[in-house]
């Protein structure tokens, strides 16, 4: 059976920190946010954690 490929999606939009943990943009900084306050343009600023009930799926896609 030949080498399954990593999701390039998944490659694309998901960091793994180096003690192992899921690291992810937030969303809702794409577009439209002249609407958006600045108080809620900060709350997106940076990383989260993948979520727990996700993490299983999101591992399988990244080590195909």
């Amino acid at each position: 059976m030949p080498k399954q490929k990593t999701h390039s999606g998944t490659k694309k939009r998901i960091k793994v920190t180096g003690s192992g943990k899921l690291r992810r943009q937030k969303a809702g900084r794409r577009h439209l946010m002249e609407k958006k306050s600045n108080r809620v343009s900060r709350r997106l600023e940076g990383t989260a954690e993948v979520a727990p009930s996700d993490t299983r799926m999101v591992r399988r896609l990244l080590r195909r």
